[in-house]
């Protein structure tokens, strides 16, 4: 009788010990990603911060392109009254979309393309650019961590029992497959 209780009282704290451990693991990797998506925002801002001085740039040679610069500003309005994760993510992606038709007025551009403020502005652009996806890489592999450990057995029970619940995936919208269209 004695052997039985020591193996029950031995389970329970084996049991409590586990839960309390996951319980730390979910807390870890939920902080970490919010961290991560810091760092994704952080890049946002540098990417927001430079927008508008290769928009001046690109709008001294080419008055008629005011709808590309419109779109540009509406996206960055939209990213500073987002709310949500997943609302600043429908901005960041309107701003790319935006930035991607300007890139294609560039083009068209070659005494702009010679330019030596636009020639750093875009270099600046593009390792903003390479930073936002090396972040938003980092920001989905914690999603991919809180998402198995949310629907593994048996930190599952101790998500539920807690409050842990998966997170999405920072996804790019179907249409930044397709390349942008800008129309003379």
């Amino acid at each position: 009788m004695k052997k039985t209780w020591i193996i029950i009282i031995a389970i329970v704290i084996i049991g409590a010990l586990y839960v309390g451990v996951t319980y730390n693991r979910f807390v870890r990797v939920n902080v970490a990603v919010d961290a991560q998506w810091a760092q994704v925002e952080t890049q946002y801002q540098r990417r927001f911060d430079l927008i508008p001085n290769l928009v001046a740039t690109v709008q001294g040679v080419t008055k008629q392109e005011q709808t590309v610069f419109k779109d540009i500003a509406d996206a960055r309005t939209r990213y500073a009254g987002a709310q949500s994760v997943s609302d600043k993510v429908s901005a960041a992606n309107q701003v790319e979309s935006a930035v991607a038709r300007l890139l294609v007025i560039v083009e068209q551009y070659p005494q702009l393309r010679s330019a030596e403020s636009f020639q750093t502005l875009m270099v600046q652009l593009e390792g903003t650019e390479n930073r936002i996806s090396v972040e938003r890489q980092r920001f989905n592999d914690g999603i991919r961590q809180i998402n198995i450990l949310t629907k593994g057995f048996p930190s599952r029970i101790v998500a539920s029992l807690f409050g842990f619940g998966g997170r999405d995936y920072f996804e790019a919208v179907k249409e930044s497959a397709l390349p942008p269209k800008v129309n003379f």
